[in-house]
């Protein structure tokens, strides 16, 4: 009997928390609330500094970096890992990376290949006035991978060193060309393996990397005083 009463009190004694009290119940929850907002003040500055002054991911778009960059291949747009850290502390930019800079005319950032350094001589492309550039000190040429594509030095002439951003390092997106950035080599033929699209992708942008190549030759006087310094 005395079970039979307590099971009866339980049920219809179940304790019930006011509207009013039960509506202030989230209110417990706000220091670990305002914890987490700390934790983001605290880490925010140190993540702003390291994509400004190390690494930032970044995606790219359009067309003319192509079959390096957002080949026909793929659907979506590469998202690639670009190194400021290199630019910042004054290492050498090199033939044939590609690096954000800034556009001098339209004054956007973009992607482009290093065609040439300062003291190189450059056969142009069209709409380009002169027939040869020689680029002065302090400056770069740069272009798309596709000619027929891209706004470049060929448009905007030599560009200085101080618009460069950063140099793409990595591609971390689309996975099936996941890695570090390398440059391009004759495609490996295996017998008894026909020659896929990749193939033959990788066959075109090594014919364009040596059609490049050949439009820029160091400038003679440079090579002569060179020559005489080493002797």
């Amino acid at each position: 009997m005395i079970a039979r009463l307590r099971y009866h009190f339980s049920r219809t004694h179940r304790l019930t928390l006011p509207r009013s009290y039960a509506s202030d119940v989230p209110s417990l929850k706000r220091p670990s609330m305002l914890k987490r907002a700390f934790h983001v003040l605290y880490w925010l500055p140190l993540a702003t500094a390291f994509t400004h002054y190390f690494y930032t991911i970044k995606t790219v778009r359009g067309r003319s970096m192509q079959p390096t960059l957002n080949p026909d291949t793929s659907a979506l747009d590469d998202i690639v890992v670009f190194d400021r850290f290199t630019v910042i502390s004054g290492r050498p930019i090199e033939k044939g990376d590609i690096v954000s800079l800034r556009d001098p005319i339209h004054d956007k950032m973009i992607v482009k290949r290093v065609i040439a350094i300062s003291g190189d001589v450059v056969k142009t492309l069209p709409p380009y006035p002169a027939a040869e550039v020689l680029v002065p000190e302090g400056h770069i040429w740069v272009e798309g991978d596709e000619p027929f594509r891209t706004l470049d030095s060929n448009k905007f002439g030599p560009v200085p060193l101080a618009l460069v951003d950063a140099k793409l390092s990595y591609i971390i997106w689309p996975l099936d060309r996941i890695g570090p950035l390398r440059p391009p080599a004759i495609p490996v033929t295996t017998m008894g393996i026909p020659r896929n699209s990749q193939w033959h992708s990788e066959l075109a942008a090594f014919e364009r990397a040596r059609k490049r190549q050949a439009r820029v030759t160091k400038n003679q006087n440079l090579v002569n005083y060179e020559e005489r310094g080493a002797v």
